[in-house]
């Protein structure tokens, strides 16, 4: 029986279906205006272990991930212009265009890195009469109420409002902007829906003017479509928690009258050298940015496996480096494995079998399973471990069984290689990282990778 971290109730918990045998699982997807980048991307596989480890537990799944494309603005108080309007003014192209071209590169990423796509993809612009409908229940019911700019919900009116994030009502009240907008009844009161100006780009017809929906609404509406008044899980990073998350909850409930998702699941963020990732920082990595240094995307997933979804994980490129190694070692072991006509006893594969189950099963340890198969690896060359590592590759998702040939064949580095090679040893050795990374960028086009071992700077050609 498998056991996951629910944030509402702030405890481990036994899973139990709300319908026998089926998950139904809603997680929130990418504001497609730009690049998913790498801290985003962590939470996608994430969201992919959990179905994963659900379908190897028997379950069949139907999830929903949502695709943003209106009502997101710049920030979480509702104020500032829509975030696809604002790259639609940026890159001179239609919020459609921005939509279609940003949507095609994360389904792209998600592929390369073994993500697989939940069962229903749901864009927010196909689903505008389902979320007037629902901001129309709420009015119906006393929870929301309209201004000059638009409709909001009275988080007064509903005493569990932040149930999740663990924030009283008052907490909320007094930590939002009071400035923001002065018609609101509270100032942390929250848009359901806005009403457009005659030139805004994106808007549709609804029972107060022309407008365009919150970003909140639109999970709450899909979810409700496609899973039901009540639904068994939501996952999303923390950064959702106390605000997105939270508004969700109170415009379900408000709703229903009861709790509309039973476990709420989040990842953790992800740190850049031990600081917040930014644009302005120059740190907010995409997968193509990694694979332009001349690492593979399961490189950046085998690094995500190595730390628990509940933890903060720190990217750097030396801790990458040596997640790449250890990735390619694993592959030439298993490719020892699989050439092997030796037999392992019976016991010694329920052994390991056991515990990296009861890893999963204990809310997704997949560190401690990560090294279980590491632990597999290490016995006596038999095909039934290379099997048996397939096995763990259907929770895992690494590809176990690509081919290893790329990695394991000799070859002699040019000498230009060699040059950029010591050129960037001592840049490191003085510390000059900007440098050191310029050399890396320019041996990744020659078409070679870098890795900083413990034994040493290693240097292998780019699996094409």
């Amino acid at each position: 029986m498998i056991k996951l971290y629910n944030t509402l109730t702030r405890k481990k918990q036994e899973f139990s279906p709300v319908k026998d045998g089926w998950v139904s699982m809603y997680s929130c997807g990418p504001t497609v205006y730009n690049y998913a980048h790498i801290g985003n991307l962590r939470t996608y596989i994430f969201m992919d272990l959990i179905r994963r480890a659900l379908k190897s537990e028997g379950y069949k799944l139907k999830g929903v991930l949502n695709i943003t494309d209106v009502g997101h603005l710049m920030a979480d108080s509702d104020d500032g212009e829509d975030k696809m309007l604002k790259a639609s003014r940026e890159q001179q192209k239609t919020p459609w265009q921005i939509a279609n071209h940003y949507s095609n590169v994360f389904f792209e990423d998600i592929k390369k890195l073994n993500i697989s796509k939940p069962e229903i993809i749901a864009k927010a612009t196909d689903h505008i009469p389902e979320m007037i409908e629902y901001v129309v229940e709420l009015v119906e019911k006393g929870y929301a109420y309209e201004t000059s700019d638009g409709i909001y919900f009275d988080i007064s009116k509903f005493p569990g409002y932040g149930s999740l994030s663990g924030a009283s009502i008052e907490d909320n009240i007094a930590g939002a902007r009071v400035e923001v907008n002065s018609e609101k009844r509270n100032p942390a009161d929250f848009a359901l829906w806005k009403k457009a100006e005659p030139l805004h780009i994106m808007q549709w017809d609804s029972p107060w003017g022309k407008g365009y929906p919150g970003w909140h609404i639109e999970c709450s509406a899909m979810s409700r479509k496609y899973l039901g008044k009540v639904f068994d899980i939501h996952s999303g990073g923390v950064d959702h928690i106390p605000i997105h998350h939270e508004n969700e909850i109170a415009q379900n409930e408000a709703l229903t009258g009861k709790r509309t998702v039973n476990y709420w699941l989040h990842g953790e963020f992800m740190l850049v050298d031990g600081g917040k990732m930014s644009k302005s920082l120059g740190n907010t990595y995409t997968i193509k940015d990694l694979e332009e240094r001349g690492y593979s995307p399961l490189d950046f997933r085998f690094f995500c496996l190595n730390t628990h979804y509940r933890k903060k994980l720190n990217f750097t490129f030396t801790a990458l480096d040596s997640a790449k190694v250890s990735r390619e070692r694993l592959m030439q072991q298993l490719a020892s494995h699989k050439a092997s006509t030796q037999k392992t006893s019976p016991e010694i594969l329920d052994g390991l079998r056991s515990s990296f189950v009861a890893a999963i099963q204990d809310d997704l340890n997949v560190p401690l399973a990560l090294g279980i198969l590491f632990t597999a690896i290490k016995e006596s060359k038999s095909q039934d471990i290379y099997t048996l590592a397939l096995e763990f590759d259907k929770i895992l998702g690494l590809s176990l069984t690509s081919d290893t040939s790329a990695i394991t064949e000799s070859f002699v580095l040019p000498a230009q290689v060699e040059i950029l090679v010591a050129e960037r040893t001592t840049a490191k050795k003085n510390r000059d990282f900007a440098l050191a990374d310029s050399l890396r960028e320019e041996i990744a086009r020659l078409g070679y990778a870098v890795a900083d071992t413990k034994d040493g700077t290693r240097v292998t050609p780019l699996q094409k």
